[in-house]
């Protein structure tokens, strides 16, 4: 099948007084139509600005992007402002991070969403407008959904304006949509709804989604495919079983281990990735996450790893100078429930890394 979006090199870079950020590093990933890709990685790691710069959010006279992202067809970086104008928002569209902040509180809800609706709908009139947000607001489980047109959006819970963005960027109906953390600051049941409505509306309207999330129960949830993503650079991708069964890069195993088990004894200490993600402006030499990686090798400091398919299954592909066997042994010493010191002893002597 024919991806719907496919984002080729893609390459942004922002010019600031302390140095050039070099905030997403050469990523390619694809997307089906009806499918779930899941991006994943700690702050600071690329993933908003990749969303943010497929929807052409991220242009500004500090801004250097490169590469490719084309939809259906048609390249998202390279097109013209007014023309991008007439894709974002009707056949692409966002979800971002905080809701309270992207919804504008001088407006009430329901004006925002016949905004939105209108734009892109020139000729519909205000009560089909008016009906249509409506609609909207009813379907991702906002009650007495006319009435609450005319609130502000001050006047709904967090749970509630998260929603309602939801309904804007579906209003629509976009045969994509972005997420960007649509579950941050939620509790936990109404996480739980929320994923429950965008697995719901994508199983309706057949969309293509683009998870973009710190929570790996949230990509375990919904995703079809995980894209890991550090200092601006994919350094896994596959499909989210392989993932999950078979992780091949260090900082995906961080990641894995890092989260809490409920089979753990309770006074089992969790097991952090070491360090800090590392400046992008100032990147490491050679592996960006060699600073932070226990089984690091001398050669990793020099020598950028690129992303190659394994041997045995090419739909998975890790950025890792480790070999084969070596990444498969130490990964089922972790999965043991070795430390990754005792790990690295095991399988790579008892060197310490440098």
């Amino acid at each position: 099948m024919t991806p719907l979006l496919e984002v080729d090199d893609l390459r942004v870079e922002f010019a600031t007084e302390d140095g050039v950020v070099h905030a997403v590093d050469g990523v390619s990933l694809a997307v089906e139509e009806g499918r779930t890709l899941g991006i994943v990685g700690e702050s600071g790691s690329g993933k908003s600005v990749t969303g943010l710069s497929v929807m052409g959010l991220t242009r500004g006279r500090n801004a250097t992007i490169s590469g490719q992202a084309r939809f259906d067809g048609m390249d998202l970086v390279g097109m013209a402002d007014h023309e991008l104008r007439s894709v974002r928002g009707n056949d692409v569209a966002m979800v971002f991070q905080d809701p309270l902040s992207s919804l504008h509180p001088y407006y009430t809800v329901g004006g925002q969403l016949v905004e939105a609706y209108r734009t892109h709908h020139p000729g519909a009139g205000r009560g089909e407008s008016r009906d249509r947000a409506a609609e909207m607001l009813g379907l991702v489980g906002i009650p007495d959904a006319q009435d609450r047109l005319d609130s502000h959006p001050h006047e709904f819970s967090g749970g509630m304006r998260q929603r309602a963005m939801i309904a804007m960027a579906l209003i629509n109906e976009p045969r994509l949509l972005i997420a960007d953390e649509p579950t941050t600051a939620l509790d936990v049941t109404v996480q739980a709804q929320i994923l429950e409505l965008i697995q719901r509306l994508q199983s309706e309207l057949g969309m293509a989604v683009i998870m973009i999330t710190h929570d790996l129960g949230v990509v375990a949830e919904l995703a079809d495919d995980v894209a890991v993503m550090y200092a601006g650079r994919i350094v896994e991708h596959g499909p989210k079983t392989t993932i999950f069964d078979a992780p091949e890069h260090p900082y995906t195993w961080g990641l894995l281990g890092s989260i809490p088990r409920l089979t753990a004894p309770r006074d089992e200490e969790l097991v952090p990735i070491p360090g800090r993600p590392p400046s992008l402006i100032n990147r490491p030499s050679g592996c960006s996450f060699h600073p932070r990686c226990p089984y690091v090798r001398p050669a990793h400091t020099e020598v950028e790893p690129s992303l190659e398919p394994i041997s045995a299954d090419p739909a998975h592909r890790v950025a890792c100078l480790l070999a084969e066997p070596a990444r498969r042994k130490l990964w089922g010493q972790l999965r043991q429930g070795a430390s990754p010191q005792d790990a690295r002893e095991a399988v790579l002597g008892a060197e310490v890394p440098s």
